[in-house]
Formats: structure tokens, C-alpha cells, sequence
């Protein structure tokens, strides 16, 4: 069965929508059409490509996660050197080996720009501060005046890959150019996007999303300006999104509250790993029992 399919961001939580996407695929589901943000943009662009979830799970196995935390070089002290990256830089780690490896695989089957991929597959969401706005990679390209079929998809997904703070933004080279960074920042479930068609849908839309229904969602507890700035960028993140959300969408929707990874847990070890995909591969199956479409 051929469906349209939306995957969500959540950094390292993402490995939840690999267990997804084994159940999905065991469903005898068929992407067509994919749109995703942060993590999700990574399974998209995976999936688009031709991986199944296996193949995805064997890419992870054979990376370290923390190999993509790549720290810019210095002879300061370690502790002064973040600080001053973080301040003239704007990220802890500068990204492009994410992007590198990403390439590599993509590469390996055949893709490299949008161009290499069928018209409409994947769409990645990614977020202009330089002119606060939502970029939604490749459809916006042209108002940069770039060639959509001349740009990397790589590059799109870490765009839409750029936490803030924690990788640095990505200069997107157009007149003038423009800072891009996590695409989480406006719109972490991009479901509006197969939502906005004016044509009778073709096919189901179904969505994987790492947290929880909204009214199961805890309140956010702030006491002070860590709390603050952890409650500002949830709100960002998912204040957009919960509009489009009705119930109409709902049962389309498989929720993944995971609560017990920090996004930007890199370090998390083999055990871990593999209790997330489980995790996301079990509540996915329990959906799909129920599914009616």
C-alpha cells in the first residue's frame, strides 16, 4: 500500500522512528511522498534514497554518534575554546561531518541533488533566521535564487539538522546569504505540507512524532531561566505544528513520548541504542493494529 509519510525531529530520540519504520515497512507500507525536520529529514532522506529500515539500522550500528560532534581546533584550554566557538561561531560543533557521512550514503545510491530524486519525494523543513522564516527545502530554494535540482540534499538534511547552539548554523550561499538552523525551531512535524494540497488526496498521510499527544503532554515546570529557556524552545518547536493537528490527523499519527533520551545525547551506548528502535518498533505495531484508513 503507498502512502505519504511524515517524520519528526527530536535529535538522537530519532532512532525511535527506525522501529517505526520497520513496522511500517512489515505493514507492506510504500512511501511516495516524504517530508521530515531534524531527525526526521535524516529517515526521509534515507527512505527517498532507496534504504530500507534494516539497512538504516546496519548504518547506525556502524557509526559512533559521538564521531559527529566535531569541535573546531585550538591551542586555548578546552573549557575557553567552547565558550568562544559558541560566541563567534554560534555552535558547539561545526556539523560537516554529519554532513559527510550523510553524502557518502546518499551517494552510494545514486543521489546528490534534488534533481536525482523524483519531483515532490522529499521536502525537509529548515529555518531562516536571517529573514525569520520557515524554509522548506527544495520548494523555497528559487526565492534564493539557487536551482533546486543543483542543490545538495545532504545539505538540506543538515540544515534541518543544525540544533541551535549545539551545531553551527549552516550560511546558506545565495544574494545576500542567509543563517540556517534547525528546522524544530518552526515547524518540528511538517504534516501541513500534504494538508495544504487543493487535489483529493491519493493516498494516506501517516505521520511518526517523538512525543506525546497533547493532552498527555506534562506541563512544563519553570522555576528558573534554565527551566525558561527549556519551556521557550518546546513552544517554538511545537506550538506551529499543534494547529495542524486535529483529530482528523490524529489517527494517522503514531506518538512516540520519548522522555528518557536528551536530544542531543550523542554518547548513548549499544543497549540504548537498540531500546529506542525497539521502543519506536513496539508502539508503532500497537498503532498499526488499530489503524483504519
Amino acid at each position: 500500500m503507498y502512502v505519504d509519510g511524515v517524520f519528526s525531529g527530536g535529535g538522537i530520540k530519532g532512532l525511535a522512528l527506525i522501529g517505526a519504520l520497520q513496522a511500517l515497512e512489515e505493514k507492506g507500507l510504500i512511501f511516495r511522498r516524504l517530508a521530515g525536520t531534524s531527525a526526521g529529514s535524516i529517515i526521509c532522506a534515507f527512505v527517498a534514497a532507496g534504504y530500507t529500515s534494516e539497512e538504516i539500522v546496519e548504518m547506525m550500528n556502524e557509526i559512533e554518534l559521538s564521531s559527529f560532534l566535531d569541535q573546531r581546533m585550538s591551542f586555548l584550554p578546552s573549557s575557553l575554546t567552547k565558550w568562544l566557538f559558541l560566541y563567534w561561531k554560534m555552535g558547539l560543533y561545526k556539523g560537516e561531518r554529519l554532513e559527510k557521512w550523510i553524502s557518502e550514503k546518499l551517494r552510494s545510491r545514486g543521489i546528490r541533488t534534488f534533481a536525482d530524486l523524483p519531483d515532490q519525494s522529499l521536502r525537509i523543513i529548515a529555518s531562516d533566521l536571517t529573514n525569520s522564516t520557515m524554509l522548506v527545502l527544495p520548494d523555497d530554494l528559487p526565492k534564493y535564487q539557487i536551482d533546486p535540482n543543483r542543490f545538495s540534499v545532504a545539505r538540506a538534511v543538515r540544515m534541518s539538522c543544525s540544533i541551535p547552539y549545539f551545531f553551527e548554523p549552516v550560511k546558506l550561499k545565495s544574494t545576500p546569504s542567509s543563517l540556517i538552523v534547525d528546522g524544530g525551531v518552526l515547524s518540528n512535524f511538517p504534516i501541513f505540507l500534504f494538508d495544504d494540497d487543493k487535489s483529493l488526496k491519493k493516498r494516506p498521510v501517516i505521520g511518526v512524532k517523538l512525543s506525546p499527544k497533547d493532552e498527555e503532554r506534562e506541563r512544563n515546570k519553570i522555576k528558573n531561566a534554565v527551566g525558561l529557556f527549556s519551556a521557550l524552545f518546546e513552544t517554538m518547536k511545537d506550538a506551529h505544528d499543534a494547529r495542524h493537528i486535529s483529530k482528523r490527523h490524529e489517527k494517522n499519527i503514531i506518538f512516540l513520548p520519548v522522555n528518557q533520551v536528551f536530544a542531543t545525547e550523542f554518547t548513548l551506548t549499544e543497549e540504548r541504542k537498540e531500546e529506542l528502535i525497539a521502543f519506536g518498533k513496539k508502539r508503532t505495531r500497537a498503532f498499526l493494529k488499530k489503524w483504519c484508513y
